[in-house]
């Protein structure tokens, strides 16, 4: 368990650094990236997803959850519950380390960003209308998106009607994408409860320069969301015997 717990956590890492580091790269003041705009945001996001997914892999996890409710949706796919609390936590500790590479990565740009909300964007979600029953659900929606369509893309049926699993962490990065161009502009799709509360956790603790407050506030939605929503998934895998 020790050795799956450690891909995760190097998946979870890399997922962040390079997720989370695009953002900064297109929000910060003085990047070359600056202003580039969503396509950007949800392409690095896209790439991270695939890069956490084969780190996680080569670091010993052949699960490559790296996400909280991608673990939790498995888990009641298959009734199978003893992998998730070492999992979630590998989870968060690994999205904390990425989050903590952003903030040396773009060391001199926090500086030049007096917009708060543009610094903790580069760490944590925020929605576009702040309305808990509204985010909530489209944090459900995509979430049930993501762990449905990738039990899909791993099922039996889907293997044995083409190469779909041997290309599955390039397949789980085009649906994050695609999730992202349909269905990231209320929230910011966290869709992964490491992906936000370790970089919130990192933007409390750590000395940004002018960071401003967490928004704690919201924090619940982008945990509680993508947990029903894998739940839910897991629930639909379950019942259809993928």
């Amino acid at each position: 368990m020790a050795g799956k717990c450690f891909g995760e956590f190097m998946g979870t890492l890399v997922l962040v650094l390079l997720g989370d580091g695009v953002v900064a790269n297109v929000l910060l003041k003085r990047s070359k990236a600056e202003g580039a705009g969503w396509m950007v945001i949800t392409s690095g996001w896209a790439f991270a997803v695939m890069a956490g997914v084969f780190t996680a892999i080569a670091c010993g996890s052949s699960d490559a959850n790296i996400n909280p409710a991608v673990t939790l949706g498995f888990a009641v796919s298959s009734g199978q519950f003893a992998k998730l609390f070492p999992y979630v936590v590998a989870q968060v500790l690994g999205a904390f380390a990425g989050a903590t590479l952003v903030w040396l990565h773009f060391l001199p740009h926090w500086k030049e960003t007096p917009d708060q909300s543009l610094k903790l964007a580069c760490f944590c979600t925020a929605p576009a209308i702040r309305r808990f029953s509204a985010n909530l659900l489209s944090e459900i929606i995509g979430t049930l998106v993501l762990v449905l369509v990738a039990g899909a893309i791993f099922s039996k049926a889907v293997a044995a009607s083409g190469p779909a699993s041997g290309l599955g962490p390039y397949l789980v990065a085009a649906l994050v994408w695609g999730i992202g161009l349909s269905l990231g502009g209320t929230t910011g799709y966290a869709i992964n409860p490491a992906r936000d509360f370790g970089p919130r956790l990192a933007h409390a603790v750590l000395p940004i320069e002018g960071k401003g407050v967490s928004d704690w506030r919201y924090a619940g939605v982008p945990v509680l969301g993508p947990l029903i929503g894998g739940s839910l998934a897991g629930v639909l895998l379950r019942t259809i015997g993928v």
